[in-house]
């Protein structure tokens, strides 16, 4: 049986992926890092609470076989754009270096529907840059998942979210598949399954698959 670590669980995503994982029973044991204590607890979880900025000195504790990176914020929560940077590329890539060098076989990222590292967008070229930093670390199986706008009740509401996703629900039957809002359960569920399968190589989900993926 294999051991689970998950980073963002309090996020959208997260939060309903460590549902997956704590309810299965393909993982013996789930290693959440937060950086504060996680309100929960379960036979099977293990909360590590640690400083991303010096995630090194807790390395030792970071040994799993399936990473899930759900790491993630916006430029306005963040204050910068450098700020940004930080949570949504240095973090994610040091999570994956320091697991690597732990033992893990697979890494499966969340970046977004229109990540390009060459792309002329702030926000899509560093999703693109930290899906190839991370493609370059070595990992047996990497994957990413790239979701349109995603559907929920997020703890911290993002602004201009909410009318953007009325926006779209009212006009999903024009909308092509892969461009439609998608609920995060979707795509939680995708994480999970896709990490069962147990597939060597780089593969990107997109927002289309992730729509099949419905128990």
């Amino acid at each position: 049986m294999a051991v689970a670590l998950i980073a963002g669980a309090t996020g959208l995503v997260g939060n309903l992926l460590l549902d997956q994982l704590l309810s299965g029973e393909d993982y013996t044991q789930v290693i959440a890092v937060s950086r504060k204590p996680l309100n929960r607890s379960h036979a099977k979880l293990i909360n590590r609470v640690v400083d991303f900025d010096h995630l090194d000195a807790q390395a030792h504790e970071l040994k799993a076989d399936d990473i899930f990176c759900c790491l993630g914020t916006t430029i306005r929560q963040a204050g910068s754009q450098e700020a940004f940077r930080k949570v949504d590329h240095e973090y994610p890539l040091q999570l994956a270096r320091l697991t690597k060098q732990q033992g893990a076989r697979q890494f499966l990222l969340i970046t977004a529907m229109g990540s390009d590292k060459s792309s002329s967008i702030f926000y899509n070229r560093v999703k693109g840059e930290v899906e190839e930093a991370i493609g370059n670390v070595g990992f047996e199986a990497f994957h990413i998942f790239q979701p349109s706008m995603l559907l929920g009740d997020r703890i911290e509401q993002r602004a201009g979210e909410s009318v953007g996703k009325k926006v779209m629900l009212a006009l999903d039957f024009l909308i092509p598949k892969k461009y439609k809002a998608i609920e995060a359960i979707r795509v939680a569920r995708g994480m999970y399954q896709v990490a069962l399968r147990r597939q060597p190589g780089r593969h990107i989900h997109d927002s289309a698959e992730l729509q099949d993926f419905v128990s």
